[in-house]
């Protein structure tokens, strides 16, 4: 048999048992179907490798874990559109992108040093908290502690980008 027929064979055996996963996760037909294929599509790349293990339902399960928590990250930071039935109320323009940064980045420069490198690393380079905490040769709990303060300290000094930091607040919720 060869690899095409193999990789076919296991979508049809597993197709709905993965949509139906992928429907829990995604809570949408369309964003769920969206998942199955990127995350079929990886897995015909590493098919392969993959027809040889014992379980590869159990890669592509892990698989549509992943890409949905990537995807739900982007949405998070604002790097996806969410579908809504109402318009939004004004177009949102490169200028106001703009001013968002710079009260963003002057936000950040009034943090102090090491609460300035917890909330960069962290959230701009979508690092984890150990990985944070290796870098700035620090504990996990001292990254946890100090991003927990510098979004406290953000509130105050940018209050028009509460929302954001609430998103951020999410993240390190998670993380928990």
């Amino acid at each position: 048999m060869d690899r095409n027929e193999s990789f076919r064979e296991f979508v049809a055996a597993h197709q709905q048992s993965l949509m139906r996963t992928a429907y829990l996760l995604a809570g949408d037909a369309h964003r769920a179907e969206d998942l199955l294929q990127a995350v079929l599509l990886k897995v015909l790349g590493r098919w392969s490798r993959l027809s040889r293990i014992d379980n590869p339902e159990a890669y592509a399960r892990k698989a549509l874990l992943n890409q949905h928590i990537s995807w739900r990250r982007r949405r998070l930071r604002g790097g996806a559109e969410l579908p809504s039935a109402a318009p939004p109320e004004r177009s949102y323009s490169s200028e106001d992108a703009t001013v968002v940064r710079l009260v963003m980045r002057q936000a950040l420069m009034r943090l102090p040093p090491r609460q300035r490198a917890v909330i960069v690393l962290r959230f701009y380079e979508d690092r984890t908290e150990r990985e944070t905490a290796e870098l700035l040769n620090c504990s996990i709990g001292t990254v946890k502690s100090q991003a927990h303060h510098a979004l406290a300290r953000l509130r105050v000094l940018a209050p028009e980008l509460a929302p954001r930091f609430t998103a951020l607040d999410d993240i390190q919720e998670a993380h928990r």
